[in-house]
């Protein structure tokens, strides 16, 4: 691995894809995934490269869109079974490079709760990974409420990616689905958890929400002022009491307005590295972190590489948030 001056990174927003889970997902018709022109190739060697060449010590793998959920539940647990095992195997090679992030087949909450299980209990998994929703359930629908009262009991880490919303046909069809939909569906579901209270009353529970909150930073005042509406007092409270429980990655675009506006709610103390990589080309990620190195405010909220890395210790050490 390079030497860098500066504290090396965990990178919580990485992904992998394999030759089979890229067959399985094809032939559920997935061959413009979300959108996109095609698949990213993917290589663990690939990958340390492109940890070396930035000061990543560390990236916590998972399946990104379109998950596991292709419709048939036999199928959906044998498939995260093989991921599972293939990145608990990953992470025993390259134990100081890599962990995961275990995928589960909701929207089938029983089977979901026994893959976490086996994956947390005997593969070593960091956390689950989840999609926003699967086979259209959403992760705020009550149905899926058992899955997150098991992970808030076990007091593990969560990370929702976003995917394909339902009904995205009308709206602007031409675009690939993380532009504008991803944002646009991940901010739903927040809201949701929010609002309703689920996400302060899941106090064990802790929440990697991807891509500095989406459109959350700009509507958590709305959120509060349409709480406050409610006739059950205290909604406020219940989204700020929410809040405290999410942690979030930088992935994307954060500079120069996306996260001062989350640090203005959340304040830095939940911040966390993520490159999106390998869905994110080399370059982009390139780019990022290049941007985060000269253009982050150390002057108000300290060095970015060591402030997210502490984070990071802290979120899969599993210690409260500051």
């Amino acid at each position: 691995m390079e030497q860098h001056p500066a504290e090396p990174l965990v990178d919580v927003h990485a992904h992998f894809v394999t030759p089979w889970y890229v067959e399985a997902a094809k032939a559920a018709g997935h061959h413009h995934p979300d959108g996109m022109p095609a698949w990213p190739a993917w290589s663990p060697e690939d990958h340390l490269r492109l940890m070396d060449a930035h000061g990543i010590e560390q990236a916590v793998l998972s399946i990104s869109s379109p998950g596991v959920w292709f419709g048939d539940r036999e199928a959906s647990v044998a498939l995260c079974r093989r991921v599972n095992d293939y990145a608990a195997g990953l992470a025993a090679e390259h134990p100081d490079r890599f962990r995961f992030f275990a995928s589960v087949p909701l929207p089938d909450v029983d089977e979901a709760v026994a893959e976490a299980g086996r994956a947390l209990d005997e593969l070593g998994a960091a956390g689950t990974v989840v999609m926003t929703n699967a086979g259209g359930v959403s992760l705020g629908d009550p149905r899926v409420a058992p899955f997150l009262d098991e992970l808030d009991r076990r007091g593990a880490v969560m990370f929702v990616h976003p995917t394909t919303p339902l009904g995205w046909e009308p709206t602007v069809p031409e675009l690939p689905r993380p532009m504008v939909e991803f944002f646009a569906e991940t901010t739903r579901v927040l809201a949701a958890m929010l609002t309703g209270g689920e996400a302060a009353r899941r106090s064990g529970l802790r929440t990697v929400v991807p891509h500095c909150g989406a459109s959350l930073p700009v509507l958590v005042d709305r959120l509060r002022l349409f709480a406050a509406l409610q006739p059950s007092p205290g909604g406020a409270a219940r989204i700020d009491a929410g809040l405290a429980h999410l942690w979030f990655d930088l992935a994307g675009t954060p500079l120069p307005v996306h996260v001062e506006a989350l640090i203005s709610h959340v304040g830095t103390g939940r911040l966390l590295y993520g490159s999106d990589y390998c869905w994110t080309p080399p370059g982009l990620v390139a780019d990022q972190v290049a941007a985060l190195d000269t253009e982050w405010q150390a002057e108000s909220h300290g060095p970015w590489r060591e402030l997210t890395a502490t984070n990071a210790a802290t979120l899969l050490a599993g210690r409260a948030a500051h």
